[in-house]
């Protein structure tokens, strides 16, 4: 096993069409585990994790409580492998800024070619983009070896 560079957690991370398991926590305490689709942004104030959703869902108000959350993303195959973010997210409503960001994650996850289809579909009135700033990682590679 080693400890993943930079270079090695951003590669991996943005490799095909891994999801991130996004961990927040539910207005009782309670922690929340939900699969997404993100991307990395290396932005001027930091490395940033962007991904969509609903104004109203149970994301949407747990992060208008508090904007701490964790994300992992894993490889499930021998000799295993995972990075885990730590980040803060910050909700934005412009609908370009969510246009171009969700045409971006529905290219990475759905092709080129329904990229289009889903940014229109995932910036819809009541979405958020979700610009969370990276606060920490951990990148493992090769845990079995």
């Amino acid at each position: 096993m080693h400890e993943m560079t930079r270079d090695e957690w951003w590669e991996f991370a943005s490799a095909g069409t891994r999801t991130g398991m996004l961990g927040i926590v539910r207005a009782d305490g309670s922690p929340h585990v939900t699969p997404v689709w993100f991307l990395l942004n290396a932005a001027p104030s930091g490395d940033e994790l962007i991904f969509t959703t609903e104004q109203n869902s149970l994301k949407g108000k747990a992060f208008r409580r508090d904007p701490r959350l964790s994300l992992c993303v894993d490889d499930q195959r021998p000799p295993f492998s995972y990075v885990h973010f730590r980040a803060e997210a910050t909700l934005h409503t412009d609908q370009d800024e969510l246009l171009e960001w969700a045409t971006r994650l529905g290219g990475r996850y759905m092709g080129a070619d329904r990229a289009e289809e889903y940014g229109k579909r995932n910036a819809a009135p009541g979405e958020y983009l979700v610009r969370a700033k990276i606060t920490r990682v951990i990148g493992r590679a090769g845990i079995a070896d």
